[in-house]
């Protein structure tokens, strides 16, 4: 009694103490096991819900008293398996749109044949037995049925794998044309952009010279100032010869003016009127006094010295003060200007320059003249132009050559015709023509009041609802009954895009007109067409040659 108490304490020998443990291991297992089993016998087994089919119960005791109940479930889950696999290929198949669903509906049909074979009531039986003895025949028949099923699964997966590897490679094939179109895309957004930002900068050589005109008009302005000058009667002399040329370049203007006298017959009957902006003046007036013109008369003005000229008066000013405009034009977002490719150009601000607008206002800045020659700044002239004065305008008020041929320069293709307004007055077909080199009577202008059209179709367009911006469309649109053909060798155009032009076309035109983005002055100039402009370059002044330019 003592040593049961000394155990009971913790005492006696650790061999007595580790066999006492195990006795009582021993008989909590078998009191838990007898516990389970009862519990097992006197409650429902619980469910185990199998895809398809109701619940089935099992038990421990199931699995022991039916040897045939794990074979049952493997066959199971085989058919489970393989439905799943067909509705997987079908989905699939529905996703690659392949042979017109065709496939769908074949593993659609496989998946929905063993769903079929489970439910039937033979086969339900399987699965019902309660704890029962499950029949072997029926068991044999059921795994053969699903053996087929399985066997005609696999053999349509085979034969359909190679239109899912053809339709998985068209899949990507078509993936990867769409990622190129969109590389392509962009790339072409890009590529425009930066053509535009290489056509319209100035080159260094450009900014060097006026600079230094500049600077040498500062150092020196007794030499080239007209103020206190009494004016030469030759600016309005209407019987003389006149011509527009409105710029800030200063080197363009200048080979305008050196092939114009150097091609007529009588220079001292010419004078020319040049305008540019308050930034550019100095320089300008510096390179017109730094030469001889063969007796010529060249009047060098800035934009602000037409005081009419102002925000109440000229309707693209007013626009300029616009908040939608200038965001339009001057906001400093890549992507605000490579959304429209196709009209980027337009988003340039030299659209809405008051020196590319001039041009409407010819009879107001030049009062007392009849005829005057409009040049843009970017034309060479061969011949001597005197010939124009001599034809006969027949009332209208632009002459200027025609460029329409087949369906292309069109009216259509400058305005919105979708527009009530522009449909109810012009023809789609009517034949555009081209500014740069354009002979004006002023005394027919006056007459037709052609400013007060322009001013009315501008005020109207404010939101570019008739026409992208640019000075074409509204001249199309004010001069479009006053318009008269010339023949069109006095004005060859495209020497800035086009270089199919013939040489002999070239060698018949009176100008030639560097229209596009591959302007002479610039690097990214058409070589072939480089030398007509360049043999007009003043060359031997310093000015020229201490900025290096055209090198």
């Amino acid at each position: 009694m003592a040593n049961h108490h000394r155990l009971l304490r913790g005492g006696g020998s650790p061999a007595i103490r580790l066999k006492l443990t195990a006795s009582f291991a021993t008989v909590a297992l078998s009191l838990f096991a007898l516990s389970f089993l009862f519990a097992s016998d006197s409650n429902d087994s619980p469910d185990l819900l199998l895809p398809g089919v109701g619940s089935v119960r099992r038990s421990m005791l199931d699995i022991k008293s039916d040897p045939l109940k794990p074979r049952l479930l493997q066959i199971r889950k085989q058919a489970d398996d393989h439905r799943s696999l067909a509705l997987a290929y079908a989905s699939y198949a529905r996703k690659l749109k392949l042979e017109n669903s065709k496939l769908v509906r074949i593993f659609a049909d496989l998946s929905r044949n063993y769903t079929d074979l489970i439910n039937k009531p033979s086969y339900r039986s399987l699965y019902d037995s309660d704890g029962s003895s499950i029949d072997e025949s029926t068991l044999r028949q059921f795994e053969k049925d699903v053996k087929e099923r399985i066997k005609m699964t696999r053999q349509v997966i085979a034969e359909a794998k190679e239109s899912f590897d053809n339709q998985l490679k068209i899949q990507k094939l078509k993936d990867t044309i769409f990622a190129v179109n969109e590389q392509l895309t962009n790339a072409k957004k890009q590529g425009a952009f930066s053509s535009l930002i290489a056509a319209k900068s100035i080159p260094k050589g450009l900014h060097c010279l006026a600079m230094r005109l500049m600077e040498e008009r500062i150092a020196h302005p007794e030499k080239y100032t007209d103020e206190g000058k009494e004016k030469p009667a030759e600016l309005e002399d209407p019987n003389l010869y006149h011509y527009a040329i409105f710029s800030d370049n200063v080197i363009a203007a200048s080979v305008v003016v050196n092939s114009a006298v150097k091609n007529a017959k009588e220079p001292w009957k010419h004078v020319f009127h040049v305008v540019t902006d308050k930034m550019n003046l100095g320089a300008m007036q510096v390179m017109f006094k730094l030469k001889e013109y063969k007796g010529a008369h060249v009047e060098v003005k800035a934009v602000e010295d037409y005081t009419f000229l102002n925000s109440s008066y000229v309707p693209v000013l007013k626009q300029l003060e616009s908040a939608n405009l200038q965001k339009f034009y001057f906001e400093n977002k890549l992507e605000n200007a490579t959304k429209d490719t196709t009209n980027m150009k337009f988003r340039n601000p030299k659209y809405l320059s008051i020196l590319n607008h001039l041009r409407f206002y010819l009879p107001e800045m030049y009062p007392k003249l009849h005829r005057i020659l409009f040049l843009d700044d970017d034309v060479v002239v061969q011949k001597d132009l005197t010939g124009l004065w001599e034809i006969d305008m027949d009332g209208k008020v632009n002459g200027a050559v025609e460029t329409c041929f087949g369906s292309f320069h069109r009216y259509a293709q400058y305005m919105n015709f979708s527009h009530p307004l522009i449909k109810e007055k012009f023809n789609p077909k009517a034949c555009a023509w081209a500014y740069g080199m354009n002979f004006f009577d002023l005394d027919a202008w006056r007459r037709e009041k052609c400013t007060e059209e322009y001013h009315y179709w501008q005020n109207l367009n404010e939101n570019r609802a008739l026409w992208k911006l640019g000075t074409l469309p509204p001249g199309l649109i004010t001069f479009y009954s006053t318009t008269k053909p010339l023949d069109k060798s006095w004005h060859v155009l495209g020497l800035g895009y086009n270089p199919s032009i013939s040489m002999e076309e070239i060698r018949n035109a009176a100008v030639v007109h560097f229209n596009g983005n591959m302007k002479p002055w610039l690097d990214i100039a058409m070589n072939q067409f480089r030398p007509l402009w360049t043999k007009h370059v003043d060359y031997d002044l310093e000015f020229v040659q201490a900025c290096n330019f055209g090198l």
